[in-house]
């Protein structure tokens, strides 16, 4: 796999403040649409890295013929978890950004974080951008509202005429992209963990690895906002068994983890207290281990 890989670097300022990295595979418009919002409504130095996989569907030949982006080509599809690792040699800011390309990064999203991590006053932290999405799938971390599905019916004038309606409070439970943390946290785990490949559950399992590390400091910065289209890459792939690569790992549920170690969803306050798990769950959740290592096996 190695040798088909090329980057691209194209920065040439020595400092940014956030390093933004993209996967992106064969979704052309949507990169595009992407790219096209950060730079539209971004107000902070941003290096922007994309990975492209594959890139059959003009992806890649874009990118080449584009002289401002960073990024990095893959003529095989390597998955997130790979993705975004390969990044780490490009990445010019102490600030690591991971996001989707099927989102619509909304005015200031960037300032805002920037002034979280201001007072802050540590790099001991996870936050998350807040994502408005168009159908209620039961997720207390994301503002509902249409404004498309496609990028055929995308409303981006109402979105932007609207989009402050969807402010939030601050939340626990930082675990979805858009997502940053310092580069030395990103270094101290080592990233996105490849047993997670091509990257379903990689998402709770890198902030348990932060929790291993003793990060406590999750938040949902409800005032930072991107529009999510909605997993338009991820429906395509032949998806890993994650959530019982969780389990197995860790020896709990990634559900169990969001609600009663992130307190996922609740108003945030201050950081989280060290748990301390009750008898009943951990009995509860080691019979789940039992049942997933039985279903795990061919």
């Amino acid at each position: 796999m190695k040798h088909q890989i090329t980057k691209y670097q194209r920065s040439s300022d020595e400092r940014y403040d956030f390093s933004l990295l993209i996967p992106t595979w064969n979704n052309l418009p949507f990169i595009q649409n992407c790219l096209q919002s950060i730079e539209k409504n971004s107000t902070q130095k941003i290096q922007i890295i994309v990975i492209v996989n594959e890139g059959i569907d003009g992806t890649y030949a874009w990118f080449t013929e584009q002289n401002k982006y960073d990024f990095i080509y893959s003529k095989e599809n390597i998955g997130i978890c790979y993705a975004v690792n390969i990044c780490r040699s490009l990445i010019l800011s102490d600030y690591i950004v991971y996001a989707n390309d099927d989102m619509y990064f909304l005015p200031d999203w960037d300032k805002i974080l920037h002034e979280e991590i201001q007072k802050t006053e540590h790099n001991n932290f996870m936050f998350s951008v807040t994502m408005i999405e168009p159908e209620d799938t039961g997720n207390p971390c994301v503002s509902v509202g249409y404004y498309g599905k496609t990028l055929d019916d995308f409303q981006e004038q109402k979105l932007l005429s609207e989009y402050k309606k969807h402010i939030k409070k601050d939340w626990n439970g930082s675990t979805w992209p858009p997502l940053v943390v310092h580069k030395d946290i990103w270094d101290l785990v080592g990233g996105f963990s490849i047993e997670f490949s091509p990257g379903m559950y990689s998402d709770p399992d890198f902030s348990m690895k932060l929790y291993q590390l003793g990060i406590r400091h999750y938040k949902g910065v409800g005032a930072s906002l991107v529009y999510h289209f909605g997993s338009k890459s991820t429906k395509r792939l032949n998806k890993n068994k994650g959530r019982n690569i969780f389990l197995m790992k860790w020896g709990i549920t990634a559900g169990y983890f969001y609600k009663y170690y992130l307190n996922m969803g609740i108003d945030f306050t201050s950081p989280l207290p060290d748990q301390t798990d009750k008898i009943i769950f951990n009995l509860i959740n080691r019979l789940k281990r039992i049942i997933g290592s039985y279903k795990s096996k061919p």
